[in-house]
């Protein structure tokens, strides 16, 4: 029988290096093909954000930009809707206001572009409703291209302020496709 010393001082002086124990493996190709894509859907939309944020400031911009006209308040009331049995009742200020637009009068009815927004908090519509009692003189802003369209207070500028917010997305995302990118590259030459 074969002393194991001598086997085991043969065994260790093969020419086969130990293993690298500090290395880290190569992270599988599929899992930096799913870094790349969550980075770039991340960044997609992102970018649908900032789109539709930037969308809404300018169109917000540009209704300040539509010239103020006196109108007078016609008639204010409440509206009230139920969906269905289990849904809360919703409410909304139905305003109509009257105004001049180059010598020719008109009537409208919209509080901002978008309508007026049902809510189910009836306080809340109640309030918005004291803002515009029947008889008073307030301002609108009229649409030059359709003086037939106006509204009593013009879209809000916040969507722009914010627009920092999506973008970070755009950049996180990017900057996750790039890494996977960069990391396979640089695997490939090693």
């Amino acid at each position: 029988m074969a002393d194991p010393i001598h086997h085991l001082k043969r065994v260790m002086n093969t020419s086969v290096p130990p293993p690298d124990t500090h290395r880290m493996p190569p992270p599988a190709a599929d899992g930096r093909w799913f870094l790349v894509a969550l980075g770039l859907a991340t960044a997609l939309i992102g970018a649908l954000f900032i789109w539709l944020m930037a969308r809404s400031f300018l169109r917000a911009r540009e209704m300040r930009a539509w010239p103020e006209v006196e109108c007078v308040i016609l008639s204010t009331k409440i509206q009230e809707r139920l969906h269905d049995p289990q849904s809360p009742r919703e409410y909304r200020v139905d305003v109509t206001f009257g105004y001049e637009w180059q010598g020719a009068p008109h009537t409208g009815g919209r509080l901002t572009l978008r309508g007026n927004p049902w809510s189910s908090n009836r306080v809340l519509t109640a309030q918005r409703a004291a803002q515009y009692p029947p008889g008073t003189t307030t301002t609108c802003r009229v649409d030059p291209g359709n003086p037939g369209f106006a509204v009593l207070k013009p879209d809000s500028l916040a969507p722009g302020y914010s627009i920092w917010f999506p973008a970070l997305f755009v950049i996180g995302g990017l900057g996750i496709s790039g890494r996977a990118l960069l990391r396979q590259q640089g695997k490939t030459r090693l």
